[in-house]
């Protein structure tokens, strides 16, 4: 009886794929739960925000500390601050990322099937606004084999620095062409832009130029060139103008679009400004200083004493300062209140530092002044009048002086603090006895250990191929 079954289940399968069956093969078998076709800006909106608290959460919790920003404290050893990174510091990126790059990666291929040249020209200036982030801070990684898993692809191949550099800038001369302002983008609103498509490819050019500059010690990319032919061709090539046009999220407070952190308290509960960065403030008399900062109060927080901060990587015990430093000031996360992907200002100083160093033509203290009008106008504050009389802000020609204003307006944009010094070398940091790593700042994350463990074959050959998995290996823009 059995085989009898058995034979009848065959003869109908095999009639099946033989006659009418097939007819309605393909409706039988389609999950009627499942979209087969996602819109694009569906994901749009998630990405944005969720990359952006992210990044968010890092400038606080990494930036801030390795670039002297602020520090927790008390802090009697170890930490950031001292140069103290783990092996695992930069797992949450990793995962983060490739998470997000993921869901552009399919809110492009979305877009290309609805034909829509506007959400395609986002989506590849989110990709590579996202793969510039993962190799600036990792070196060379997964870009053509990752986020295949799906077809089957489990072990991605790493790729150097030089070719996904070449690919995402690539991808930004081509989206720049895309946008289509007469065509409307019919997919919802976007939370940063609310569908204006000119501001869209202003940023898509604005970061272009950023990453331009982050790779011009290459010569072989032709860096010095490229930027030079999109300063001078404002018309094809459209970046940031004022505040108005950078690319900052409005964080309102009204569910889903809440503060990343969950309680405002803890953003500044076992914090201390660094002297090194407030005092740059305070030299400047900047009006920062209140939007950023609280002040620090004496020993029995009676009397207020200023803005004033407690040194990085100080020796000893904190009983050692006899007052409470100045600590973050809770309104920065507290709704409403911004993240920033990249701000107006950056152009500026792209252009001053262009200008300054004789590759573009242009007037570099100009540019100066207007990156530091809108880095200080970003933040809600009113430039003063007589802001560059004081000799600490006049415009002295040098590129370091350029810099340190661009430290002080890159305050809070994910890690471009450390990219950004990195290139240059500037500020220079203060160091003292007590900070680790021989006192020298790490210039990358090592690659998490589960990367390690899950795919050894490519992660021996990623290493082959920097030399060393070690947060004192040069990635390939800094060589």
């Amino acid at each position: 009886m059995i085989s009898i079954k058995k034979t009848f289940v065959l003869l109908a399968a095999f009639g099946c794929f033989t006659t009418a069956c097939t007819d309605d093969f393909e409706e039988i078998n389609t999950d009627p739960n499942r979209i087969e076709l996602i819109s694009p800006g569906t994901l749009l909106n998630p990405i944005l925000y969720e990359m952006n608290s992210f990044n968010a959460n890092r400038a606080d919790d990494f930036t801030f500390d390795l670039m002297q920003v602020a520090l927790p404290f008390p802090s009697a050893s170890g930490g950031i601050h001292r140069y103290d990174v783990t092996e695992n510091s930069g797992s949450s990126t990793w995962n983060t990322y490739y998470r997000w790059l993921t869901n552009i990666k399919e809110m492009h291929d979305a877009a290309v099937i609805a034909g829509d040249p506007n959400y395609e020209a986002i989506a590849l200036t989110l990709n590579a606004w996202g793969y510039s982030l993962l190799t600036d801070s990792f070196g060379d990684v997964p870009m053509e084999d990752a986020s295949r898993g799906e077809e089957g692809l489990l072990y991605p191949a790493f790729n150097t620095q030089k070719e996904i550099y070449t690919k995402i800038l690539a991808d930004l001369e081509r989206a720049s062409t895309l946008f289509d302002p007469v065509k409307s983008m019919i997919y919802g609103d976007d939370i940063l832009y609310h569908k204006d498509v000119a501001k869209w490819r202003k940023f898509c050019n604005s970061l272009r130029l950023r990453l331009l500059l982050r790779v011009s010690k290459r010569e072989e990319m032709n860096a010095a060139a490229k930027m030079a032919e999109i300063l001078n061709n404002p018309t094809k090539y459209p970046v940031f103008t004022s505040n108005a046009d950078a690319a900052i999220l409005q964080i309102s407070g009204i569910p889903p679009m809440v503060s990343p952190w969950g309680r405002a308290v803890d953003f500044r509960t076992g914090r201390a400004a660094s002297s090194f960065f407030i005092d740059h403030l305070n030299a400047l008399d900047d009006p920062r200083l209140e939007k950023f900062f609280i002040k620090a109060t004496s020993k029995d927080g009676k009397t207020q004493i200023g803005y004033r901060g407690i040194p990085s990587g100080y020796e000893g015990s904190d009983t050692q300062f006899n007052f409470a430093p100045s600590t973050f000031n809770i309104a920065l996360v507290t709704t409403p209140m911004i993240t920033v992907m990249m701000p107006y200002a950056e152009v500026e100083f792209i252009k001053a530092e262009l200008a300054q160093k004789g590759i573009v033509p242009g007037d570099a203290k100009a540019a100066y002044e207007k990156g530091v009008k809108a880095a200080i106008e970003q933040w809600g504050a009113v430039l003063p009048a007589d802001y560059f009389t004081n000799p600490a802000a006049a415009y002295n020609g040098t590129f370091e002086q350029i810099m340190l204003q661009k430290y002080l307006a890159l305050f809070f944009v994910d890690y471009q603090q450390w990219f950004e010094y990195r290139r240059t070398g500037f500020p220079v940091l203060p160091t003292t006895n007590a900070m680790m790593n021989n006192k020298v700042v790490p210039v990358r994350f090592r690659y998490p250990t589960t990367v390690q463990t899950n795919n050894p074959e490519n992660y021996r050959k990623a290493v082959e191929m920097m030399g060393t998995d070690d947060i004192n290996t040069k990635v390939w823009w800094e060589k």
